[in-house]
């Protein structure tokens, strides 16, 4: 069983070696911050939101993830900012992702407004050699290896109703290498593509649904899809199912605990080979909005 975990273990890395992919969350219409810079202040108020997840339950070196974000409109303009904070750990290797957003709204027509928004981003990489069985110790390429520093910008559009968002962004445009020395390179970051959808179908007076969609692309990886299907029932609890192509199925539930608290949590179910080996996915979230200048009149998942 040791060798099968640490052969797993050695194709994660390798992986994100060659196909180095960010952060995936089930709650993404939520979390849509990090993926999209002009999503900033598009709820009209400072909302703020702590996530935490648990990829993988059982798998040695799986990934963890912790998200804080914060953004809001600025007073009466037409600009909205943000701020994120990812922290993610996959076995040895440890990243740590501050980023600021800045976004600026045109009402386009009676109903739908255009959010362009921008990104900066630095980022902390340390690989920790001691969680490495390497077979010299005195080898140098495994030697020196200290935090990683490397900035970056990125851009989105956000087109978004009170029911309707589209959304296509670049979180990061230029590649990262970490550790190039000319003779080693231990991971090299791609460019991500995002584009996100989602809608909200009144089907009566206490229910509503709304499908969204996700998709991922980045060089050298295979294309992400997510499917999610969710109902809000009584303006309190939520409801929903979601489908990662390839690769997993997923359940939803959040409940408004008030009009300012907002509860969520996720479970993910592998349908690859990984199932054998691992218990499952777990995702938390919570939410808080400091204050509401405007309720819309249907409610906004996104």
């Amino acid at each position: 069983m040791k060798t099968i975990l640490t052969i797993i273990c050695a194709f994660i890395l390798q992986s994100m070696c060659y196909s180095q992919q960010d952060s995936q969350y089930t709650q993404y219409m939520y979390n849509t911050p990090l993926v999209n810079p002009a999503y900033a202040g598009s709820r009209e108020t400072i909302t703020a939101f702590l996530l935490h997840r648990n990829q993988w339950v059982g798998l040695d070196g799986a990934p963890v993830t912790n998200n804080f974000s914060i953004n809001m409109p600025v007073g009466d303009s037409n600009f909205g900012v943000g701020l994120n904070f990812v922290n993610d750990e996959i076995g040895p290797v440890s990243e740590n992702e501050f980023s600021v957003d800045l976004a600026y709204f045109i009402q386009v027509s009676e109903n739908y407004k255009l959010s362009l928004g921008l990104k900066g981003t630095a980022n902390l990489f340390q690989l920790d050699v001691n969680k490495l069985r390497v077979f010299d110790p005195t080898d140098p390429q495994f030697q020196n290896m200290d935090t990683e520093f490397s900035p970056n910008v990125g851009a989105g559009l956000y087109l978004f109703s009170d029911k309707t968002y589209f959304g296509l962004s670049v979180p990061s445009f230029f590649e990262s290498y970490r550790y190039n020395d000319n003779n080693i390179e231990i991971t090299k970051e791609k460019m991500h593509f995002y584009f996100i959808a989602g809608h909200v179908f009144t089907l009566s007076e206490n229910i509503d649904f709304k499908p969204a969609l996700l998709s991922k692309i980045v060089e050298g990886a295979p294309l992400q899809a997510d499917v999610t299907a969710n109902f809000l029932f009584f303006d309190k609890l939520t409801l929903g199912a979601a489908y990662r192509w390839d690769a997993s199925v997923s359940a939803l539930a959040g409940f408004q605990i008030s009009d300012s608290w907002f509860i969520g949590y996720g479970y993910d179910l592998e349908t690859t080979k990984l199932a054998n080996y691992n218990s499952g996915s777990h995702e938390i979230f919570l939410r808080y909005e400091f204050f509401n200048r405007s309720r819309v009149s249907a409610p906004r998942f996104f």
